[in-house]
């Protein structure tokens, strides 16, 4: 499973022009579902996201958590972030989870960091979505749970 996590001030998705999700101060969450990914794997992202300690505190220093900012989630569903591009110019995704095993994921992924104290929102799975954000520092991360050590 992997994530691009963007620390934003604002970000909203809207879906064949409504929106269907915004959020103020928090992180935008564009998650991608590989091939044998499982609830382990939800796990282990929904709990390093809700620990990860990129706000700023008084000092300046990236101290706080989402929870300790009382922030909030916007996951949004991207199969694209397991394109493969080693190989000609347009990319392969056979490692990317069919639908009906991702979307179950996807939601799981958002129960779970709901459980850890996390508000959160989503976009529509499997739609044509425009993703509108402002990230903040910027700060950009990328978290595996394949790649943990």
């Amino acid at each position: 499973m992997r994530a691009v996590v963007q620390r934003v001030t604002q970000a909203g998705v809207t879906v064949a022009g409504e929106q269907v999700a915004a959020i103020a101060t928090g992180l935008v969450v564009l998650l991608g579902i590989e091939q044998g990914d499982n609830h382990k794997d939800a796990a282990y992202l929904a709990e390093k996201i809700a620990g990860l300690r990129i706000f700023e505190d008084t000092d300046g220093k990236m101290n706080l958590s989402i929870c300790d900012i009382k922030g909030e989630v916007l996951m949004v569903s991207q199969f694209t972030l397991l394109g493969d591009c080693r190989k000609g110019r347009r990319p392969g995704f056979a490692a990317a989870a069919p639908p009906e095993v991702a979307e179950p994921l996807c939601d799981r992924f958002v129960d779970l960091l709901k459980g850890l104290g996390v508000a959160a929102q989503t976009g529509v799975f499997r739609a044509e979505m425009a993703v509108d954000l402002v990230n903040d520092g910027p700060v950009t991360l990328l978290i595996d749970s394949r790649k943990l050590f």
